[in-house]
């Protein structure tokens, strides 16, 4: 079947980012984006959060996360900014006349966006912002003893050199782990994720990359690659691991689209259902 597109008419708010989950319970997903959340299923009634700060003709609010992050059955979501130098999360009151609250996680630095990312392996998600000036870390949510969220984060450094442009989460060594992307080679997961060291490779220059750098094997040669874009320069590219008998790792780059940029956010998913 072709696919086939609708184009609905949301709103005229220009933030920098959108999410889809269920805001209010009904069952129904809903849109939210800066300081406001759009009702679903056809999105004309609108609610508002709270305000966001600007910074020009930005707003500091990078990301939309859906996150029950006190454990209340309310879904809130997590966000950070360039100027803010913070990431937090929106306490979603459960009623469609209040603000919701904002409660800092962390001071990290300018935040180009941030991601959920089950770093350790254990079915929960944890928070992975990219911090280009400043340090790998992961924001992991405290849970009580039914596993709902406590509303406190612990911080677990992964590296303390400065990250560069771009972040991606993905398998790979090859040994069921999930490993860190990042500009300049790539970080590999020890058996103790948050308490052993992780390897550092230098095995490539990605250069100012997007968010997320995909790890995807995508010559079915069951290594997984990694697809890139420049986020402000030209160019998407995949790059291709080869593992030698010896061991040795060597990646080589392909070319996707050279000839467009600004592939600050992407995302690989099965748009027309062939699998």
């Amino acid at each position: 079947m072709p696919v086939r597109w609708r184009k609905v008419w949301v709103s005229d708010e220009s933030y920098e980012a959108a999410g889809v989950f269920d805001v209010n319970n009904d069952g129904v997903p809903d849109i939210v984006s800066g300081a406001w959340w759009y009702e679903g299923p056809d999105y004309k009634k609108k609610h508002h959060i709270c305000n966001v700060a600007a910074s020009g003709e930005y707003y500091d609010d990078f990301s939309v996360l859906p996150m029950d992050v006190n454990g209340d059955g309310h879904m809130d979501f997590v966000t950070g900014g360039w100027w803010g130098d913070t990431i937090r999360w929106r306490e979603n009151p459960g009623d469609s006349n209040k603000e919701w609250k904002e409660h800092i996680i962390a001071n990290v630095g300018n935040v180009e966006t941030t991601r959920l990312w089950d770093v350790d392996g254990d079915g929960q998600l944890e928070i992975v912002p990219n911090t280009p000036n400043r340090e790998l870390a992961v924001y992991k949510l405290k849970t009580d003893s039914k596993g709902r969220g406590t509303g406190e984060f612990t911080k677990h450094l992964i590296r303390e050199e400065a990250q560069g442009h771009g972040l991606g989460c993905g398998d790979i060594a090859g040994n069921g782990r999930s490993d860190f992307v990042i500009s300049k080679g790539w970080l590999e997961a020890p058996k103790n994720t948050f308490k052993d060291e992780w390897k550092w490779h230098p095995d490539f220059d990605l250069g100012c990359g997007s968010i997320p750098i995909i790890v995807t094997d995508v010559n079915k040669d069951g290594v997984n690659d990694i697809i890139v874009g420049q986020a402000h320069p030209f160019g998407l590219d995949w790059w291709e691991q080869r593992i030698a008998k010896d061991g040795k790792r060597t990646w080589i780059r392909h070319p996707i689209d050279p000839f467009n940029a600004q592939y600050h956010d992407m995302h690989w998913v099965d748009i027309d259902g062939d699998g």
